[in-house]
């Protein structure tokens, strides 16, 4: 899991978080739930519930908002500061009341769904 972990963030122009002890235990639960559910649904999630919440460098809704965003719930992929990264999320966002918004430090990575909807908007498909 932790090289998973180490190639998302590098390709959607992220760090892991700088507090080793959190960093661990999101991967540890990753790792937990690849073991108990065969994916690598978000540890910030219960397993019974229906609604599951893969990590963001898995394919769901709920990377697909991580890829969007580039926000991620966890706080496994942030600034190298150990900040999520909220500029792109909407400004009701709990996210944004949470942290502020903190921009992206790396805007020309990551964020591929997003781009994809720009271009489809801009083409007008």
């Amino acid at each position: 899991m932790w090289a998973y972990a180490r190639k998302y963030a590098e390709k959607s122009g992220t760090a892991l978080h700088p507090d080793v002890s959190v960093t661990e235990a999101v991967v540890q639960g990753l790792a937990k739930h690849i073991e108990e559910v065969g994916r690598p649904l978000c540890p910030a999630t219960s397993i019974p519930t229906r609604r599951r919440r893969p990590s963001c460098a898995a394919g769901s809704a709920r990377a697909t908002r991580c890829r969007k965003w580039k926000y991620c719930h966890c706080l496994l992929f942030v600034t190298p500061e150990g900040l999520p990264i909220t500029e792109y999320l909407p400004e009701d966002h709990e996210g944004r009341h949470a942290y502020g918004v903190v921009t992206d430090p790396t805007p020309d990575k990551g964020r591929a769904t997003a781009k994809v909807l720009e271009r489809q908007q801009a083409e007008g498909t």
